[in-house]
């Protein structure tokens, strides 16, 4: 018989950031354990159950028995089971025996290796009752959970206490044990507002009569969707600034969400918005309501787990504890105020930046030596560059980053304007954390670019001068997010800077002997970021090996290249003429391996049609290309070189590079190297042959 089966897991109260997580994460398990044993068919449909204290699953069609299968035993080889007269050896009878069958009622069949023995028969399938419980364990042992606990005196682990067990199939109580708890078919509702216990008749019934009976929204994407309707209804005009992850742990946090306005002192509008926005959200968990220009307004909502006809003393306590915060918040913001951020840079000596690489002062040292070489490359002002650099990390030291660690760089520039500053730089001191995640914004100034990419380069000289490189999936300083920074602002900002001077300035700006040289290591580190960014944006493996073979350092111009690659590649030459570039590059390479040494071809030495035909056809080619390649006109470029198809066809057809006279086999191995070296300047065109 097939019916819906539920298995809910009443705990404490769950993580909340890992609670969307561990619902999907236990019904997948679980599923996939019943599907791969035959209780229910593919794809089967099934619904994830995740509140604050309980998860849970419902799966509809499963079959009470799984069904029969075919089970197959390999035996001994067909040359040991049997002797030279053809009679089974004992090895064989014993194999028989085993099975319980003669040797007559075996088959032969092949493993891959051998022909061997083997006996088929059918295994019955296992039943729901005697297997459920295992497979719920084995679900629950699979959860993402990186810290477990014990309660009571219990010898089960769990990230919470659990309390209850329900495993239902149709209208039957699955009997087993799970975490110390019996199965059965009673559940709690709402702490509050629903019913103290509730029994769950049939198995399908579970959602409903816990919303009926028991208050409580089971479903976390149906609460996660009814929390934001009645958030966008209560902010009426307003928009709600929060991320989805606050959405998220939101829904983690209630059963049965209600939406309220509340109210704070527009004299706190004062302090910077982003301070208020932050400890209301990372604190409170409430949602701020800003303006069409995106300014704060001094109301916010809150998701309660109280529906009830008169919320206001919810409301009220709601925002007696807002106050305060919103307090403790202008206190700071008053009080960073009284002294400069100028003041505040000789104590950054005190605050360490890593035990082999100094203190946070003298990694400001370095980053306003390097942010200042690079604002002089860039023709930026390199006054307000150093001024800005100096700066930039002297928030640390003050209350309100102390206290939100999230905010530093934004307190550096409020404060920076305070003290009378140059916009350009206080505004380069929230810009130079840009960008703080993928996809973040870029700094918007050039000055907030160099102090920037300096910050950047600096952590990757000194982590992996001290070999702090990342290692597999384990990258604790974030050097892959810091480089893919170096990538985005010098390939999307388009600054002419070879990333190989950047990263040696870095290293130098370091005392000597404080790093190792690892200059190569950290210029590949920041290639390899440049080929991940690349395939983001939906170039191919053989378009981006195309030109990062040929190891630029010029990081804005790839972009270029790669459009030159890929209208070249649509010429209906370019396969042909990639196809002749692998080719020679293998001759090339195979003479260099045997001690060929070959400079320029010499026209003297052409004594084939063909080969003075294609070394006329490639100088008159490049000199049409080599103006086109300066002024980085590289489409244009490579596109030059398709007239070329037809002599370097000719000249495979007709020419024998590797003859005996020794001059002659030079000067033709000169002339494909002039060919290679001329048409790959601007990427490697052997590469896109297939």
């Amino acid at each position: 018989m097939k019916a819906s089966l539920l298995v809910e897991l009443l705990t404490e109260e769950l993580p909340p950031k890992a609670l969307r997580t561990l619902g999907y994460s236990f019904a997948k398990a679980l599923v996939d354990d019943l599907q791969n044993d035959g209780f229910v068919a593919a794809d089967p449909a099934f619904d994830v159950f995740a509140t604050p204290r309980r998860l849970g699953v419902l799966i509809r069609n499963v079959a009470e028995k799984a069904p029969d299968s075919e089970v197959t035993f390999k035996g001994p080889s067909v040359k040991a089971g049997l002797g030279a007269d053809g009679t089974p050896s004992q090895a064989l009878l014993g194999f028989a025996k085993k099975q319980g069958v003669g040797p007559e009622q075996l088959i032969r069949i092949h493993d891959g290796k051998n022909e061997v023995f083997a006996y088929r028969t059918m295994a019955a399938g296992g039943l729901l009752d005697t297997n459920l419980e295992l497979k719920v364990a084995a679900a629950l042992e699979r959860l993402p959970i990186p810290k477990m606990m014990r309660w009571g005196d219990h010898d089960e682990e769990f990230v919470r206490p659990v309390q209850g067990l329900v495993m239902l199939h149709g209208d039957r109580v699955v009997p087993g044990t799970v975490l110390g708890q019996p199965s059965g078919r009673t559940t709690r509702g709402h702490r509050f507002l629903g019913k103290g216990v509730i029994e769950i008749v049939r198995a399908d019934d579970y959602e409903a009569v816990l919303e009926r009976d028991g208050k409580v929204i089971a479903n976390f994407e149906l609460r996660a969707r009814k929390i934001r309707e009645e958030l966008k209804a209560a902010a009426g005009g307003a928009s709600i600034a929060a991320e989805d992850s606050l959405y998220d742990e939101v829904t983690a946090l209630v059963e049965f969400p209600a939406v309220y306005e509340a109210h704070f002192e527009k004299a706190f509008l004062e302090v910077p918005q982003e301070c208020l926005m932050l400890t209301m959200k990372q604190n409170q968990k409430y949602f701020p309501l800003v303006d069409g220009r995106g300014k704060l307004a001094n109301r916010f909502l809150i998701v309660s787990n109280m529906a009830i006809a008169h919320p206001h003393h919810i409301v009220h306590g709601n925002e007696r504890v807002l106050r305060a915060r919103l307090a403790d918040a202008k206190f700071f913001y008053d009080q960073d105020r009284r002294v400069t951020l100028e003041s505040r840079v000789p104590a950054l000596a005190n605050v360490v930046f890593h035990n082999k690489l100094g203190s946070q002062l003298a990694r400001v040292d370095r980053i306003e030596r390097l942010a200042a070489i690079v604002a002089t490359k860039l023709g930026e002002d390199e006054a307000a560059t150093r001024r800005a650099a100096r700066l930039c990390k002297a928030d640390l030291l003050t209350g309100m980053v102390g206290e939100f660690p999230e905010l530093q760089g934004i307190m550096g520039t409020y404060y920076a304007r305070h003290d009378g500053e140059l916009e350009a730089v206080a505004g380069a001191i929230e810009a130079h954390y840009r960008p703080r995640f993928a996809g973040d914004a870029l700094p918007e100034t050039r000055v907030g670019a160099c102090i920037a990419l300096a910050d950047r380069l600096d952590t990757l000289a000194g982590l992996f001068g001290i070999g702090q490189q990342p290692t597999g999936d384990k990258d604790p300083y974030a050097l892959r997010r810091a480089a893919l920074g170096v990538v985005r602002m010098l390939v999307e900002q388009d600054l002419p800077l070879p990333v190989d001077e950047l990263v040696a300035a870095a290293f130098a700006a370091y005392p000597s002997g404080q790093t190792g040289a690892a200059q190569s290591d950290v210029v590949d580190f920041i290639r390899e970021r440049l080929r991940a960014y690349l395939r983001d944006a939906g170039y191919t493996a053989n378009e981006i090996e195309a030109v990062l073979s040929l190891f630029p350092v010029r990081l804005d111009l790839v972009p270029r290249q790669l459009a030159a690659v890929r209208a070249f590649a649509s010429l209906p030459e370019a396969e042909g003429l990639a196809a002749a570039n692998k080719r020679v590059a293998n001759i090339l390479r195979q003479a260099a391996a045997k001690g060929e040494a070959f400079a320029n071809a010499d026209a003297k030495l052409l004594q084939d049609p063909q080969e003075r035909a294609l070394f006329d056809a490639l100088r008159a080619a490049s000199r049409d290309a080599t103006p086109r390649f300066e002024q980085g006109d590289f489409t244009g470029y490579l596109k030059t070189f398709a007239v070329l198809k037809a002599p370097v066809d000719a000249f495979f057809d007709s020419v024998m590079v590797m003859v005996e006279d020794p001059r002659l086999r030079r000067n033709r191995l000169a002339l494909l190297e002039d060919l290679r070296r001329e048409m790959n300047r601007v990427a490697d065109v052997s590469k896109l042959a297939a």
